[in-house]
């Protein structure tokens, strides 16, 4: 991380300055850990510039002129989910950043990275990855600013986008380079995005997208580009993209191809510390809750809508051996610090290890979004007999006292194989497993691709049998979604009762936040599904989202006035007052009336992404009122922000 620890290990110069905004970890559920560590293992030298100050370009030459190339990211999440909520106000903390320090990186992290990596040195090629990048590869939906932004290529001025895990692709541009290849020769790999000047030609198999401008003034056509983008998901068939803004082109080349489970072992197999970096003083959120786990596959086939997993890893599961996997667990309970428990075993899905589709010339030209829906595809290979002997040998390591599934359990799957369910409520759960049924209405939970709310209550008998036929008393922690495409107030309504009769209590409540490329985001941005065009209903007022998520948590007092407000919107007063079914009472409890004052003046404090519209006139509004401040309704508070 420094030019003196460099020295330390007899390096006279860098040849790959890795650009993150994340705190460095050298643990591989990080990604600057996992890309520097199979750089290192290639023979190359890496400078690790973690959360550098992008108000000048000094940090980007702390190692001097970097041989090959800078390598960007913004770190393990979007920048701006990163940093705002999804009422688009700022963050509390940062879990990537020591201490959870916010303010830590710059909102669009990957631009002013890029544009700095420029200004440090002319000529050094600047190549962009991570989440971010990947995901705004191609014009794209930003809820931040409620507009279409361009391809991230244009606006960081990135030679090339690396789209997808890239393990495989930084270690073919760090050769391919290092053997005298300019960044213009790179345009061939597979997970590579890059623009083509106004005199150059794209490539003449390329499907050609609808424009920037075309999509940024018709919906119709942002949805239909949304479509192609997620036919062309699957590596093994997937074509070659071009997108016009103006009279350049966008190019993005096929996804990088899965992984072998050679490759897998091997990654997981370098040398971490799972160790902060030794300059931080203070512990790391996000790894304080992962340093314990381990990572078994990787890949979704789920397909849901709101979830980046399937766009970023692919819908291709890539598991780990058992061999490496217990050689991982073996090092942790040899590790004197390790106090026995290991945190998770798992991946996006704890229960997709080792499933595959049972027929490969079927898979290599399948364009389905998803295996598991509208129901498990007859082809996919759904045997748990992997993971169950997984889970058993894990039991029997020196050193491990217990092992826990903290990924969530996809349902539909789990239901196939009684003794998977057996094996997990008797062995791997720690009172509480995490399950994702995110609706009960069928419409809703059909824009998601998610299961039907039977599975769920199919799912929660088998495993309160299993526990308590071991003796156990083993609750589920199901998450929902507030205010995702084809929710509206009755169906949030429809939901609350189903808590309320089911006992259950969201401590937390997830809001739908449209992050870049994904379907859902589509929906919510045109009103329309990007595969038959009809329309969706989507709450898009703050007013109406803050009704949503106060329903998942009606029995809070202080959503009480919220609650009621929905209620009565919808006439629905049958679920005011004190039947079984009833939200809330008739009268609002003390509580509700003292937060209501709590909040009177709070609703309108508070930093947003957004600054006033008409910003002068607003200011010449507030200067005549604060000739006589004792008017009534006058609060000084006001001119400093507005609702989004």
């Amino acid at each position: 991380m420094t030019a003196k620890e460099a020295k330390q290990r007899g390096w006279d110069e860098i040849d790959i300055v890795f650009v993150t905004g994340d705190a460095y970890v050298d643990h591989p559920s990080f990604a600057m850990a996992i890309l520097g560590r199979v750089l290192e293992a290639a023979g190359f030298r890496i400078g690790i510039v973690s959360q550098p100050d992008w108000q000048s370009c000094e940090d980007w030459r702390r190692f001097g002129r970097p041989r090959l190339f800078y390598a960007i990211s913004a770190g393990n999440m979007d920048s701006m989910i990163n940093h705002y909520t999804a009422g688009r106000k700022v963050r509390n903390d940062d879990a990537y950043s020591p201490g959870g320090k916010i303010g830590t990186r710059p909102d669009r992290a990957t631009l002013s990275y890029c544009h700095r990596a420029r200004e440090a040195y002319k000529g050094v090629p600047v190549i962009a990855g991570g989440v971010e990048a990947s995901l705004r590869r191609l014009a794209h939906y930003d809820y931040w600013g409620d507009n279409v932004r361009k391809s991230i290529l244009l606006d960081s001025k990135a030679d090339l986008v690396a789209f997808g895990m890239g393990e495989d692709a930084i270690v073919e541009i760090a050769r391919r380079l290092d053997q005298g290849e300019s960044v213009k020769d790179l345009r061939d790999m597979r997970g590579i995005a890059y623009v083509a000047g106004a005199s150059e030609t794209p490539p003449e198999d390329a499907i050609t997208l609808p424009s920037f401008e075309e999509v940024f003034s018709d919906k119709t056509a942002f949805a239909e580009a949304t479509r192609i983008i997620h036919n062309e998901t699957n590596p093994l068939n997937a074509r070659r993209l071009v997108q016009y803004h103006g009279n350049q082109a966008v190019v993005v080349n096929p996804p990088p191809l899965p992984i072998t489970q050679d490759s897998m072992d091997r990654i997981y197999g370098l040398p971490y510390t799972r160790k902060s970096h030794p300059s931080y003083r203070e512990p790391i959120p996000a790894f304080e809750m992962i340093k314990n786990s381990v990572t078994i596959m990787r890949g979704c086939f789920g397909g849901c809508t709101f979830c980046s997993i399937t766009a970023h890893q692919g819908r291709v599961i890539q598991s780990r051996s058992q061999k490496s996997i217990l050689g991982e667990l073996q090092e942790l309970g040899a590790d004197p610090k390790f106090k026995g428990t290991v945190s998770d075993i798992g991946g996006p899905t704890a229960n997709m290890y080792q499933m595959q589709c049972s027929r490969p010339e079927v898979e290599a030209v399948c364009r389905r979004q998803s295996c598991v829906h509208p129901k498990v595809c007859k082809l996919l290979g759904t045997d748990h007999g992997p993971l169950i002997q997984l889970m058993r040998d894990s039991r029997n390591v020196p050193g491990v006292k217990k092992v826990l599934v903290a990924s969530g359990i996809r349902m539909d799957l789990a239901r196939l194989s009684p003794t998977y369910i057996k094996e997990l409520a008797e062995h791997h759960v720690g009172g509480l497993l995490k399950v994702a049924p995110e609706h009960s209405d069928p419409g809703v939970l059909n824009y998601m691709r998610k299961p039907s709310g039977d599975d769920f209550e199919a799912f929660t008998e088998q495993f309160n049998k299993s526990s308590k036929k071991a003796g156990k008393k083993q609750y589920l922690v199901p998450y929902y979604i507030a205010s995702h495409p084809g929710s509206d107030l009755d169906a949030m309504i429809d939901l609350a009762v189903f808590l309320k009769r089911n006992g259950y209590r969201p401590d937390q409540v997830q809001d739908f936040i449209p992050a870049p490329l994904d379907v859902a985001t589509t929906m919510y941005y045109t009103g329309l599904d990007p595969f038959t065009k009809k329309p969706i209903f989507t709450a898009r007022k703050l007013r109406d989202r803050k009704m949503q998520r106060a329903l998942m948590q009606f029995f809070k007092p202080a959503n009480y006035f919220e609650v009621r407000q929905a209620l009565q919107e919808t006439g629905r007063h049958d679920l005011i007052g004190d039947g079984c079914d009833c939200l809330i009472p008739s009268r609002p409890p003390k509580e509700a009336l003292i937060q209501r004052r709590k909040n009177a003046n709070a609703a309108v404090k508070g930093e947003y992404v957004h600054t006033i519209p008409n910003g002068n006139k607003s200011k010449k509004r507030n200067k005549k009122q604060s000739r006589n401040t004792t008017s009534k309704g006058y609060r000084p508070e006001r001119k400093e922000t507005k609702r989004p």
